[in-house]
């Protein structure tokens, strides 16, 4: 889960499309691109792919680690996210909106116990960070 230490991301082009880069984050590395139909060659996913994917994988994590915190019978957890701009009534622009399915696999979870697991679903950190107001940082 979320800690207070820095995390650091460094992403350098590479040269393969237009746009591919090299991403090292906490000792993992993967390549990043745009779609082919955005100028990219789709060599690895695109900055919203990630966004989403962060917000899937910690959502999974927050109900997997309250489960285990209660000692919940969870035998696992899916979370199934999709991100698209909406066009908000009375609003300029578009919406970013985030919609999670999750689905909860445990045939010894009560209906009480499901219920709070979606309800700490919305508690994950990055959902908090991406609900909050945020501070970034531009520095050359």
């Amino acid at each position: 889960m979320a800690t207070d230490s820095p995390t650091t991301a460094t992403v350098i082009e590479n040269g393969e499309s237009p746009f591919a880069v090299d991403i090292t984050v906490s000792d993992h590395r993967i390549k990043g691109d745009e779609p082919e139909g955005m100028g990219g060659k789709n060599l690895g996913p695109a900055p919203y792919d990630l966004l989403s994917a962060a917000l899937a994988e910690c959502t999974a994590m927050t109900v997997r680690w309250y489960a285990r915190q209660q000692e919940w019978p969870l035998d696992k957890v899916e979370v199934v996210l999709t991100h698209q701009k909406e066009a908000k009534e009375g609003q300029r622009g578009k919406t970013d909106v985030f919609t999670k399915r999750i689905t909860i696999h445990g045939d010894g979870l009560t209906d009480e116990q499901r219920a709070k697991l979606i309800e700490v679903a919305a508690k994950c950190p990055v959902q908090r960070t991406l609900e909050g107001t945020p501070v970034i940082k531009t520095e050359a």
